[in-house]
């Protein structure tokens, strides 16, 4: 049986990666639980992976995987395991054909997260969409390279799905282009009329723009993974 605090944190790892494709992070779940400090937060982690509801996967910053869920949290599904993990699992010639919508969306080249590199290039690839409701005209694709966003979950090699748009509140991962010929997937701030472009890598400086050098071309909404 698990406390209640156990479950709280378990079903919002579920509902944040079942929303967004990525696990939250420690500062996010010490708010959701109103805890004090993220060592609760690891103590959580750390029984709910003794109990088998948890497991951290190695050598991934933040990456986590909801093996199954409390019983009373869902009556009518079996438990969850890798054959029905919501996050789909994409290789370059496709993706698992369960739980995903039948439409595709457009790969346009590798993103940098990290040292940024040439704007978005044309389509490369396509893959299908992991969630109903994605499609063509308002999504698109980018393989992410370099590791400036891992403690958000986003890895090097990961594909990253963005909905078209120029705007984005302050806080959310976009793609930016800056100075119209370099594109960086990092997490947008807005402070006192200038663009902050940060990194969730401490190795890497937050880059600080005038508001006229940046332009959002999209957000992120989804990512998919590829198990080896």
């Amino acid at each position: 049986m698990l406390t209640n605090k156990q479950r709280e944190l378990l079903l919002f790892i579920h509902q944040r990666i079942k929303e967004t494709g990525v696990s939250p992070s420690f500062d996010e779940m010490k708010s959701a639980l109103d805890l004090a400090s993220k060592s609760g937060i690891h103590r959580l982690i750390t029984a709910l992976e003794e109990r088998g509801f948890l497991r951290r996967l190695p050598h991934r910053a933040r990456a986590i995987e909801v093996l199954k869920l409390p019983e009373s949290a869902t009556p009518s599904a079996p438990p969850l395991g890798r054959s029905s993990f919501k996050p789909a699992i994409v290789s370059r010639d496709g993706v698992s054909s369960k739980n995903v919508a039948n439409d595709t969306i457009p790969v346009l080249g590798r993103i940098a997260a990290g040292v940024p590199i040439a704007a978005i290039q044309n389509e490369t690839d396509r893959i299908t969409a992991p969630t109903l409701g994605m499609n063509s005209d308002q999504h698109f694709a980018l393989e992410v390279q370099g590791d400036s966003m891992i403690e958000a979950g986003i890895l090097d090699g990961d594909i990253v799905i963005l909905k078209k748009g120029d705007t984005a509140i302050s806080g959310e991962i976009v793609v930016a282009l800056v100075n119209e010929e370099e594109a960086t997937l990092k997490r947008i701030r807005k402070r006192n009329g200038s663009i902050a472009l940060e990194a969730a890598n401490p190795a890497y400086e937050t880059r600080i723009f005038g508001p006229d050098k940046v332009r959002v071309q999209g957000k992120l909404v989804a990512l998919v993974r590829q198990y080896h």
